[in-house]
């Protein structure tokens, strides 16, 4: 984390990369460890005193809404993250000033909207969506009672990453983990003494994400850095505005992407009965491990490849991106492993039906024998986010992730209506995607001429 005051070292572009990006890393890892925990927690609480139905309602159809949704406007205002961390690095206050209070209004006002429309189109969607009857009633709920708190969500979101795109990657994981340990308490609160259901699930997770934003919020309002937060002042710069969305447009597209196919896959999933829902909603929640520390690897790169690159320290930008690579790559094949091998103990902590725990744990092993396939898909966008490149990553992902995919679910899966026709989508769109990110990479992209220049320092 950079110091309050300027006159001491960043470590993001001056420290020991191999080294800064571990500490970078950690936190973040952490912080997104627990926050799967304390979904875990309403999977495992809900599948344990709820039964299979309403662990499919949490975690099916409605689930897949949540991550299309949140998805899209996290990475659309993550074009102010880079600029934070563009800003940050060069350290040109008045433009980080700029960038925190027009993204935190943007998440306000995003919030807002969400809240509204969510709650209207909830039933909508899961009709799109071919959510079984027996947990539509359920979906309903549990959704509805999420977008109601869909503010706080957005709102630590994207404060956490101002926060990381400053090189403060420690107090968000501290949040989390304050959250975390929240959500577990009015979860068994909530589902077992007060007998609210799938309602009070959703309520202890919207309640737990109100809490972290109040805190990032706190801090960013305490700070005397460049990234403090003035309610008085906060507003929507247009020129800001301009730049998120150049860059922060692509990746909230990419993440509908995602969410699209994402949606596309649990609708054939909901076709295979609620015994492959509930395994695959409970798959989600245990895998999550692998998700989270490329998710934390690719924040990494962004921030630092984004910060180097603002401050004018080339060489550094080309070490930062392989370091992110290979420490990435090294923590994939050893949580591949790990999941693999303690599969058939951790389903159970889920639900107690043998046959969704027999399908869920064939699952996790077919899948994690690929995972090494999906790094590049993560690092090489996040290291070409922090120069500002993010259109043509866009499309690369969109075509060969989101596209191909779909197009397999709906055309190949029919022929062979079973659970691996679909899993083999995920290691064939990661295979061509990683094979499409490395030649545009080393031959068109803007990271490829920035890697030729000399230190400017």
């Amino acid at each position: 984390m950079r110091s309050e005051s300027n006159s001491i070292v960043n470590p993001v572009t001056e420290g020991n990369i191999k080294k800064e990006v571990l500490l970078f890393f950690f936190p973040i890892f952490f912080g997104s460890l627990f926050q799967q925990v304390y979904n875990a927690a309403d999977a495992m609480i809900v599948g344990r005193f709820l039964g299979k139905e309403a662990l499919s309602a949490v975690g099916g159809s409605a689930g897949m809404i949540i991550l299309l949704v949140v998805g899209f406007f996290v990475g659309l205002s993550s074009g102010a993250s880079v600029l934070v961390s563009q800003y940050y690095g060069a350290k040109n206050e008045e433009r980080v000033s700029a960038s925190v209070h027009t993204v935190m209004m943007f998440g306000l006002l995003c919030g807002i909207l969400i809240t509204f429309a969510g709650i209207v189109l909830t039933p909508a969607m899961l009709r799109l969506l071919d959510t079984p009857a027996d947990t539509m009633e359920m979906s309903v709920i549990y959704l509805r009672v999420y977008f109601a708190g869909m503010t706080g969500n957005l709102l630590y979101n994207i404060g956490s990453g101002v926060l990381r795109a400053a090189g403060d990657s420690r107090r968000p994981f501290l949040f989390l983990v304050v959250c975390c340990v929240l959500n577990i308490v009015l979860d068994l609160i909530f589902i077992i003494p007060m007998g609210m259901g799938v309602f009070g699930a959703a309520l202890a997770t919207i309640l737990s994400q109100a809490v972290s934003a109040v805190l990032v919020i706190i801090i960013m309002c305490r700070t005397e850095d460049s990234y403090r937060l003035r309610p008085a002042e906060a507003g929507i710069d247009p020129g800001i505005i301009e730049k998120m969305m150049k860059i922060g447009l692509p990746a909230g597209l990419q993440s509908v992407m995602y969410g699209v196919s994402n949606l596309i896959i649990q609708a054939g999933v909901n076709g295979l009965g609620t015994d492959h829902v509930a395994a695959w909603a409970t798959y989600y929640k245990i895998d999550g491990l692998f998700w989270m520390a490329m998710y934390a690897y690719g924040i990494a790169a962004s921030t630092f490849v984004g910060q180097n690159y603002g401050a004018g320290h080339i060489e550094r930008v080309k070490k930062s991106f392989i370091t992110c690579m290979v420490q990435a790559a090294a923590a994939a094949v050893l949580i591949s492993a790990v999941i693999y091998s303690i599969s058939p103990w951790l389903f159970p902590l889920f639900t107690t039906d043998p046959g969704v725990n027999k399908i869920g744990v064939d699952m996790m092993r077919y899948l994690t024998r690929f995972y090494v396939l999906y790094v590049s898909v993560e690092i090489i966008p996040g290291a070409l986010r922090g120069v500002g490149d993010t259109l043509i990553p866009m499309f690369i992902s969109g075509a060969w992730i989101c596209l191909l995919r779909s197009i397999w679910i709906i055309f190949v899966m029919p022929l062979k209506k079973d659970m691996y026709t679909m899993m083999f989508s995920y290691p064939l769109s990661w295979s061509i995607c990683t094979a499409a990110f490395f030649i545009y990479l080393f031959r068109y992209s803007s990271l490829k001429e920035v890697l030729r220049k000399k230190d400017r320092v």
